[in-house]
């Protein structure tokens, strides 16, 4: 039974949804995308969703080291909090609580209103609040009382502030709320400033965490507070080139010369935002403390000389060096502009040299083995051995002695001197297991017990050998499904999805053209030809849904490199099967290319013009890198405004 306060509410809501909202009021132009573009219903309050502890895990999974730099930050601000009734959430940027300081003898209460570890506070999920509508807003704002979206959530208040990780990506929220406080929205504005405060405090401590290895010239907007407040953060490698920037870097400064990039600090010279040049900056870095307080001219104005902090880890000379080197290149290989496949490769590229299991997920033909061997590849591993292992394809009657390895003698027309299996050939390096799903479950328990115990006992021994191991699974079968049919075990699953990767489909990638272009490249040196695809052929590839995906792709250019005279390919020369399955004929529309262009295109002028052309927002909107932003800029011929 709804209170009359509830059902008063959920009339406004109604009211407001159905006439629109003023664009300047984020609450009410919350409460309309609920309901025009999440279709919540403010009829139907729903209680707080808490997720499981498994997916709770991978959240916390993908930003575990900002987690131990936040928890120092939360720790202190919950000591000036929670006097006043406040406890504190940690969200992810999908909006999911990674970490909570509340009351203990309010436990029930506040789980029972989401005010835990493992509420999903997005906005699709819990309509208008503090956390969800600050991921939409990037901006600090208060949810209070009936701000909300859903009845049930009127009596709490909530304070959010937006987390940027040290490239300016969005990385999460920090939220003070309460079950019960003063009804005047007033109320919070304290709540508001220090948990605003704290966001940038943590986000600065992260900051120099995570370029501990470059320098960090520190700065501030005033002469007088620059010793205690240099808000104002850009890191730079040894050529004087920034590499990150902070909040307050971001907010304060801008370049003093226009071009490619103009909105951005990052990968561009501090010449480029400093007038004064870099012989005063290195002049700044060899004075240390000694350092003056003049003042330096930018695009933006003035602002005064903090500290230049040194590397203090790797340090890198202090004079102009060669440009660094992509982290992870053979990562990088793996796609063009799609953004999902971007997001993916971020995600491993931090993964790399962590010591955790990682699970792969895709279907059959979408590169796993591809991007398992690129893991290894891009990490201190890579030196030692990559092991691969189809665990479908191997006879169930010899996988054991493959793995495991066995003794002398342990076999009747084994080796002689017995073998080492691929568990421990892998040893220091990283072993892939593929097909993970088709392991069989005697074997599943013996897996599990190397992994827990860091040690593999080989057939007919009788002391086990130590392994360093990383493993790398990879299935195309849904593995929970698996586990609720008994088929699979649910302790090896959690052993092996330290992190979970998702390859997605062919038919969904946006990035095909590239695909098709280093696919081609590759195949053509491999059987030394020089043909290149004229354009129906082209189009037929573009258009053609490929339930194989990659493999398939690679399959069809190399039967046509090998049918056609060597120089171009036509689409007489594809399989036959691909001209079944493209409509409308058996000529592709070479409009087609175009078309796709054109509907790129259109999704990146819009999000630029929703965005007000920051591309850094741009870029977190769309799920990809500033600098995919920028090709496809260039690519398009998309002009910002201010350039035209």
């Amino acid at each position: 039974m709804l209170a009359p306060s509830q059902r008063e509410h959920i009339d406004n809501v109604l009211a407001v949804s159905q006439t629109g909202a003023a664009a300047s009021d984020p609450i009410h132009s919350s409460w309309v995308r609920c309901v025009r573009d999440y279709g919540l219903d403010p009829c139907r309050p729903t209680r707080a969703h808490i997720v499981e502890h498994a997916q709770l895990r991978e959240h916390k999974d993908q930003i575990e080291e900002f987690l131990g730099v936040a928890r120092t930050g939360m720790e202190q601000l919950y000591k000036r909090m929670a006097g006043i009734g406040y406890v504190l959430l940690l969200t992810d940027a999908h909006g999911i609580a990674v970490d909570f300081i509340g009351n203990d003898a309010w436990a029930r209460e506040l789980k029972q209103s989401g005010l835990y570890l493992g509420a999903d506070w997005s906005e699709v999920r819990a309509g208008t609040c503090a956390v969800g509508t600050c991921i939409v807003e990037k901006a600090p704002i208060t949810v209070h009382h009936t701000d909300h979206f859903d009845a049930t959530h009127i009596s709490l208040t909530c304070n959010a502030a937006p987390l940027f990780d040290p490239t300016g990506g969005f990385l999460g929220v920090l939220d003070v709320s309460a079950l019960t406080s003063p009804s005047p929205r007033e109320s919070q504005h304290l709540a508001l400033q220090m948990v605003t405060m704290y966001a940038q405090m943590v986000e600065d401590a992260n900051f120099l965490r995570y370029f501990r290895d470059r320098w960090v010239l520190r700065l501030g907007s005033a002469w007088s507070m620059v010793d205690v407040a240099g808000e104002i953060m850009l890191a730079f490698d040894g050529d004087g080139v920034i590499v990150g920037t902070n909040s307050g870097a971001r907010r304060a400064l801008r370049p003093l010369r226009n071009g490619p990039g103009a909105d951005t600090l990052i990968g561009r010279p501090l010449s480029d935002v400093f007038r004064e040049g870099m012989d005063a900056i290195w002049r700044i870095a060899r004075a240390g403390a000694s350092a003056d307080r003049s003042a330096l001219s930018t695009g933006s104005g003035e602002v005064y000389f903090g500290t230049v902090q040194a590397p203090r880890v790797t340090p890198q000379r202090i004079m102009p060096s060669t440009a660094d080197t992509p982290c992870a290149p053979a990562l990088e290989r793996l796609a063009g502009d799609d953004p999902q496949m971007q997001r993916l490769i971020s995600q491993a590229s931090r993964l790399v040299n962590r010591p955790v299991n990682i699970l792969v997920h895709g279907e059959t033909g979408t590169g796993k083995e591809v991007l398992a061997k690129a893991l290894h590849e891009s990490s201190s591993r890579s030196s030692k051995p990559f092991v691969a292992v189809n665990c479908a394809a191997i006879p169930e009657s010899l996988i054991e002695s493959e793995l495991f390895g066995y003794t002398a003698g342990t076999f009747t027309g084994g080796r002689s001197k017995g073998m080492r299996g691929l568990i421990q050939q892998s040893d220091g390096g990283t072993l892939f297991l593929d097909e993970i799903g088709d392991m069989p479950l005697h074997l599943q328990t013996r897996l599990l017990r190397v992994l827990a115990e860091r040690e593999v006992l080989p057939l007919g021994a009788e002391k086990p050998v130590p392994v360093r191991l990383t493993v790398v699974a990879a299935s195309h079968r849904d593995l929970r499904k698996l586990i609720a049919e008994g088929r699979f075990r649910e302790d090896l699953y959690y052993r092996l999805c330290g992190a979970i990767l998702y390859l997605p489909p062919l038919r969904e990638r946006l990035d095909r053209d590239y695909l098709i272009e280093r696919l081609l490249a590759a195949e053509s040196a491999e059987l030394d030809s020089r043909a290149r695809l004229d354009q129906a052929a082209h189009a037929a590839l573009l258009s053609y849904d490929w339930p194989g995906n990659v493999r398939q792709l690679r399959n069809v250019l190399r039967f046509a490199l090998a049918v056609c005279d060597g120089t171009t390919i036509n689409i007489e020369d594809l399989p036959a099967e691909l001209m079944t399955r493209i409509e409308p004929s058996p000529v592709p529309d070479a409009s087609a290319p175009i078309a796709r262009t054109h509907d790129e295109a259109s999704v990146l002028q819009a999000a630029l013009r929703r965005q007000r052309w920051n591309v850094t927002a741009v870029a977190a909107e769309l799920g990809i890198c500033r600098a995919t932003v920028y090709r496809q800029m260039k690519r398009y011929g998309i002009v910002p405004p201010n350039q035209a």
